[in-house]
């Protein structure tokens, strides 16, 4: 008689990320049979929604999309929208975008790494139990994280959610002497953000690297964040306005979000280890060396430190932000007019967690007739159940508490917004 050994691992509600998840790993025999991300928070329809709206209303809807990353949502439906109704804004309201956006990453990968990834490297269930040993540490993230904040609160009207976004450009821009203590803020910020490099980078990594193809924006001469083409590091370059032509969306059983493939080529990565990878020439001298000194080669494919990246891009971050703030003048007008049309637009920006594109297609009278919008997490599915299978294969021996934290960490490693990638648009019931 043969007898068949059969392990399970299942994680109902995965802690410390981004909203509702689960994972479910069965192994047999000796070999991983299934593994699943599954994503079973509520579709949310977001595409839905912004049919019969009006051209101006998408960074406002798809803000609330993501209160960790709205920046991201509003400033690539805004090039969208703006790439629609052939409009382009004065460079004055480009740099101040891309200074926002700066804000949003500051505050975002500071989150991540202090709050939601680095209790996995040290041993403690949360942020809080972290803090009752290292208070110290815990208020530099917080105060990092604050300058990112106050970044986005003195541009966009608020910190989450910003208000100040607008089709065109800017309901309003701030004078150059608003941004006066920021600046001393954002310095402070900086040395923080070195020492969370040196920091992070003491961490106790597995050895453990994927090759999956990295997919990211590229804009030659300064590190990639709010425009520029799409490439991957299998050679692939394309404008964003062919995203549709090279990935391919699929509905799968256990998850409500989409999976994304390269046509042609299978799963793909994207995220901060695929635009480090993809753009790190473009890093700034400082923020190269702080990479340099944490062992961050010329690409990075241990997904376990993607924490340094986020960290060195924190330091990009900060720095870029210094600089655009120093050379700010505000343009003529806040906003230049944009004239509906009948047309369809497409828009890509490097959200924290990765690329994110959307298309809008509207009619003459600049009404939304149809939206797609595809999140990195939703791109990044297929590599992440990859990456658990043969994590978990080459790890049997560990009891199954053990073996079930590390998937858990082995998930956060690519801090995944889950209700991000819940939107998708068509259901099919089968009844049987």
């Amino acid at each position: 008689m043969t007898h068949r050994y059969e392990r399970l691992v299942e994680v109902q509600a995965l802690a410390r990320v981004e909203g509702e998840g689960a994972m479910h790993v069965r192994v047999r025999d000796g070999a991983v049979e299934d593994v699943r991300l599954e994503i079973y928070e509520p579709p949310r329809f977001f595409e839905a929604f912004l049919r019969g709206r009006r051209h101006t209303e998408p960074p406002d809807i798809t803000a609330r999309i993501c209160g960790i990353c709205p920046v991201a949502y509003q400033m690539s439906a805004c090039a969208a929208i703006e790439d629609a109704c052939a409009t382009t804004v004065h460079p004055a309201v480009a740099d101040l975008r891309r200074l926002l956006y700066c804000g949003e990453w500051i505050e975002s990968h500071t989150l991540h790494i202090y709050l939601l990834h680095a209790p996995d490297f040290l041993g403690y269930d949360s942020a809080i139990a972290l803090a009752q040993d290292r208070r110290d540490l815990v208020e530099r993230g917080l105060a990092l994280k604050k300058a990112g904040n106050d970044l986005i609160e003195l541009i966009g009207g608020r910190a989450i959610h910003p208000v100040n976004v607008r089709v065109g450009g800017f309901y309003r821009t701030p004078a150059p002497a608003e941004f006066g203590p920021l600046r001393e803020q954002l310095r402070r910020a900086l040395d923080e953000a070195l020492a969370t490099v040196a920091w992070v980078a003491g961490f106790d990594f597995p050895d453990f690297e994927h090759d999956h193809e990295l997919l990211a924006l590229v804009e030659p001469g300064r590190y990639a964040i709010g425009s520029g083409h799409v490439a991957t590091s299998g050679g692939r370059s394309f404008a964003v306005r062919d995203f549709e032509d090279h990935i391919v969306e699929e509905q799968v059983p256990h998850s409500t979000a989409l999976h994304a493939r390269l046509a042609g080529a299978g799963r793909y990565l994207t995220g901060p280890t695929a635009r480090y990878t993809l753009n790190r020439r473009w890093l700034t001298p400082m923020a190269r060396q702080a990479a340099d000194a944490a062992g961050l080669g010329e690409q990075c494919r241990n997904p376990y430190r993607s924490i340094v990246v986020r960290a060195v891009e924190t330091v990009y971050a900060v720095e870029e932000a210094i600089r655009l703030i120093d050379r700010y003048a505000p343009p003529p007008e806040p906003a230049v007019p944009v004239p509906p049309r009948a047309a369809v637009g497409r828009g890509a920006t490097e959200a924290p967690r990765g690329t994110l594109f959307h298309r809008y297609e509207l009619d003459a009278d600049g009404i939304v007739r149809s939206a797609r919008i595809v999140p990195p997490t939703s791109q990044n599915q297929a590599a992440i159940e990859d990456d658990l299978a043969r994590f978990v294969a080459g790890r049997l021996d560990l009891d199954d508490e053990s073996l079930t934290a590390r998937c858990e960490q082995a998930i956060r490693n690519y801090d995944p917004c889950i209700s991000c990638a819940t939107h998708f648009l068509d259901l099919h019931l089968d009844r049987g």
